[in-house]
């Protein structure tokens, strides 16, 4: 079994799908389904050797620019789809997501594709006229003989419903890399960390934590809020002004961590928060809890588990419910929240294991190919 995926980029700044897309092409090939990917060359772009990485089109037109054209990559996909079972499309809205299921379609190989959050009501009101130009002129023709969607939660489920998408989809969970890391909740600390780590973007609801934050920290002198992640369109600029405006104390904006320092900051954490509007998955809430840190989530995400599995909060969006739940958390002693910790580590084990999600995706691949029955993950309604 051979696939083939293909995604527009995979700096890290860009957010979630630059890790979980390679993590899933390793865990499919450990499954026995040899996946490789393409993708167009960045600064933050990591060799490796299944991924080909091919150069943008130099492009003097800023539209042009930013659709990450390049040729290379298009003839390549081309090529390789005749000697796929199945080719991977993730994403949308961007001229690699079109060859892929131009490349598909013209060498009659199944196509899957993921929408990786991009059909979430927030993702598609943003610049709405050219993602609506681009799907009737390119992107509808490119997917249309998609053999399958890929949703990561039952929420992306339906937006790809409310697309007015019919094709099957398989709802598999991102998967999530069990680190060495295991929060200390260490009670001689003299101070206590609350975290927010994802990108620094509107819809992560950053002005709702702000406001929360300022409604508390005076009862918690003891808190620090770290606000870790990269910066888009200059958002953080906007909250550091509101921070020093309206001197809300015991703020401080790290900017995006990896490796090491990422490490030492999830050692050193007590509490992860996430108020978010929308997230198709909020793979920043698996790494949390995977090292054993409790959190608090917005309903805007799809993690109902938090309750069940007694290992965070999930909260209604607004200011209110995050106050109470800041509250409640940061009144808990350490050893309960280790506790809650250690539940949300057990969580993440049995049921976010890459493994397990890559034998889950390559029995699509397979059913897709008549090799095997219909999974139970796939939906045909």
């Amino acid at each position: 079994m051979e696939a083939l995926h293909v995604i527009a980029g995979l700096d890290p700044r860009d957010g979630g799908p630059t890790y979980s897309v390679p993590s899933l092409c390793a865990s499919l090939t450990r499954a026995g389904c040899n996946a490789r990917m393409m993708t167009v060359r960045s600064d933050g772009c990591v060799e490796r050797p299944d991924l080909q990485a091919f150069p943008q089109f130099a492009s003097r037109t800023p539209v042009l620019g930013s659709l990450r054209l390049s040729p290379g990559l298009r003839r390549a996909a081309a090529t390789q789809a005749k000697r796929s079972d199945v080719v991977h499309a993730h994403g949308l809205w961007l001229m690699p997501n079109v060859d892929a299921g131009n490349a598909a379609a013209h060498a009659r190989t199944s196509l899957v594709v993921s929408p990786r959050g991009m059909l979430a009501n927030e993702a598609l009101e943003y610049s709405s006229l050219k993602k609506r130009l681009f799907w009737r002129l390119l992107q509808r023709r490119a997917y249309a003989g998609a053999a399958a969607w890929h949703a990561t939660s039952q929420q992306e489920a339906a937006e790809i419903r409310a697309f007015g998408i019919a094709a099957p989809i398989a709802v598999i969970p991102n998967g999530i890399d069990l680190p060495d890391v295991l929060a200390d909740h260490d009670e001689a600390r003299p101070r206590r960390r609350l975290l927010f780590l994802s990108r620094i973007h509107p819809k992560k609801g950053l002005p709702v934590l702000l406001d929360a934050w300022s409604q508390i920290a005076a009862e918690r002198p003891e808190w620090d809020l770290v606000i870790a992640g990269a910066d888009e369109g200059g958002h953080r600029g906007e909250l550091e002004a509101r921070v020093a405006t309206d001197g809300i104390p015991n703020i401080m904006f790290t900017g995006p961590l990896y490796g090491e320092a990422k490490t030492a900051l999830l050692k050193a954490t007590d509490l992860f928060v996430l108020p978010t509007r929308n997230e198709n998955f909020g793979i920043a809430v698996a790494e949390a809890l995977a090292a054993g840190i409790p959190a608090i989530v917005t309903t805007g995400a799809p993690w109902s588990g938090l309750a069940t599995e007694r290992c965070g909060w999930w909260i209604d969006q607004g200011v209110a419910p995050l106050v109470d739940a800041l509250r409640e958390a940061t009144a808990l002693p350490p050893d309960q929240r280790r506790a809650m910790g250690l539940r949300g580590r057990a969580w993440m084990t049995r049921d976010f294991g890459w493994d397990r999600i890559g034998r889950q995706m390559c029995a699509v691949y397979k059913w897709l190919a008549s090799d095997g029955p219909r999974p139970p993950q796939v939906q045909t309604r």
